[in-house]
């Protein structure tokens, strides 16, 4: 008998059928949601983990920076900052406030995904600008930080009397957590800082993990910098599979996501008993799997758990492809081989851009079969990135035989499983 698996894809979802007896499906262990999720954030202001609620932070005639996600995370944008603005109304002007799409080495968003991640009044209320990594006008020099870290940040961000991040909490895959400091460095930082938090030492680090903060050398280093530039105050939120807020913390930033990064353990990290001979893995859906440079998280989740040699089967829309813009896709597809693809960075005496992801998602490919389902790219174009296409999912599964044992991850790195 088989069990049907919803797995995030897109927009759409995708449904796969699966043997029922030889199955384990690993979701997140969402608690409620809030009940009133803009009640939530405005308890977070009001209310903070740590430090002075948000109105006493700032004073009339200051001028305010929001950090936000950009386009590729699914932050409650249209709820966060709002709430922000109207508990500062009254103290700051809104011709003072400028939001910064925190894009780290991504794209710039277009004015239509502007207008969708804000909505049209906020536009048209607030200046939006997108964080541009290689543009040396937009920033500034801060200086050395952390273990060495050559420090570029926005320029906005720096003069700014105010400095507010923003940010969405989830299990990262070489930075421990996503959101609080991340929203300075790298969502802020400049080409030179970021390819040097992302340099080969630093991800190929045994404690450079998913779930991971002290001792880890990319976020010692990411909150080190948030701590020397300073942050007047952090907004985090831990979200459910439908996007909808679970937990709102606010307050002193590495204090406030501390309490964040607790709250996103607790749902997503799942211990299993053993390995497993095939795990089928998304990337949570839109926005997460726009790209197959986006979906190398869904891939990592599922190395945690399958076994040397076996099957990671991801499903991952992709429908801005490779991207086309980053050299992510030169990267990837100009070695011969996946050990090629490592031997050239570990000879390379600096990082490149998108670096990191190759080099996560080679190692990888060294450990198991790579076999991914997209509706944007070709059968030629993955094979050219050293990954399989599969037009049916459950077929690739039963090609791992009778006996195989399979972990299905519909939520993909929503849930990162781990031995244990």
């Amino acid at each position: 008998m088989g069990v049907e698996v919803e797995f995030a894809y897109g927009t759409t979802g995708l449904s796969v059928e699966l043997p029922e007896d030889r199955t384990e499906v690993i979701v997140p262990a969402y608690p409620p949601p809030a009940p009133d999720g803009r009640a939530a954030v405005m308890a977070a202001l009001r209310r903070p983990v740590s430090g002075l609620p948000l109105r006493q932070r700032a004073r009339p005639g200051q001028t305010v920076a929001i950090a936000v996600c950009d386009g590729t995370r699914p932050q409650p944008r249209r709820t966060v900052v709002p709430a922000l603005l109207d508990e500062l109304e009254g103290v700051v002007r809104l011709e003072d406030v400028v939001i910064l799409v925190a894009t780290g080495t991504h794209r710039a968003n277009t004015p239509a995904e502007l207008a969708e991640m804000f909505g049209e009044d906020l536009v048209r209320a607030v200046r939006i600008v997108n964080h541009d990594a290689r543009d040396p006008a937009a920033l500034a020099w801060v200086g050395r930080l952390g273990r060495d870290v050559p420090v570029w940040l926005n320029a906005e961000w720096l003069s700014a009397d105010v400095r507010i991040t923003t940010g969405f909490v989830e299990p990262h895959f070489f930075a421990g957590f996503s959101g609080g400091p991340k929203l300075v460095a790298p969502g802020l930082a400049g080409l030179e800082t970021t390819l040097t938090l992302h340099d080969a030492s630093r991800i190929g680090h045994p404690q450079a993990r998913w779930g991971v903060i002290e001792g880890n050398p990319v976020h010692d280093d990411v909150r080190a910098i948030a701590a020397a530039t300073g942050v007047t105050f952090g907004l985090d939120v831990v979200l459910d599979g439908a996007q909808r807020i679970v937990g709102a913390f606010g307050g002193d930033v590495l204090a406030m996501h501390a309490a964040a990064c607790e709250t996103a353990r607790s749902i997503a990290m799942r211990p299993v008993a053993q390995p497993f001979d095939v795990v089928v893995t998304s990337n949570g859906g839109f926005p997460l799997d726009q790209n197959l440079y986006q979906a190398v998280k869904g891939m990592s989740a599922a190395a945690q758990v399958v076994k040397l040699g076996g099957t990671i089967v991801c499903v991952a829309e992709c429908r801005d492809g490779f991207p086309d813009h980053g050299s992510y896709r030169s990267e990837l597809t100009t070695a011969p081989s996946v050990q090629a693809l490592l031997d050239t960075i570990a000879a390379r005496k600096g990082t490149v851009p998108d670096q990191w992801e190759v080099q996560i998602q080679a190692a990888i490919m060294l450990r198991a079969r790579v076999v991914v389902s997209t509706t944007y790219l070709s059968d030629a174009e993955l094979a050219a990135a050293h990954v399989e296409q599969t037009h049916d999912v459950a077929q690739t599964v039963s090609e791992a035989g009778p006996q195989a044992r399979i972990c299905a991850l519909p939520h993909g790195p929503m849930t990162v499983p781990y031995i244990g």
